[in-house]
């Protein structure tokens, strides 16, 4: 089975701190919007084995690599408080 170790992260950290921008709604939507934000924005990790997978966790444990993958969830938190996907869209023109 081939694994992206980052999504894990990147889950935890938005639990961590989606109550941490003013404004966000924290709804179904509004969570996997930040979600792809970050992962779109982070490298993948993809693993297959256990082996692997151990020596991927250990790295992204890093502070550096929290910090990469906080400041991205946060940027996501913020973008999509300013612009949610369910907000109407103004009229054109």
């Amino acid at each position: 089975m081939i694994i992206n170790v980052m999504e894990s992260h990147v889950f935890d950290a938005y639990d961590r701190l989606k109550g941490s921008v003013a404004g966000f709604v924290d709804s179904p939507r509004h969570r996997d919007d930040v979600i792809v934000y970050a992962l779109n924005r982070l490298q993948p990790r993809y693993v297959v084995t256990a082996e692997g997978k151990a020596v991927t966790e250990v790295a992204l444990d890093s502070a550096q690599h929290r910090t990469a993958i906080d400041v991205q969830v946060l940027e996501g938190l913020r973008q999509v408080t300013l612009v949610p996907r369910d907000h109407p869209s103004p009229p054109p023109g």
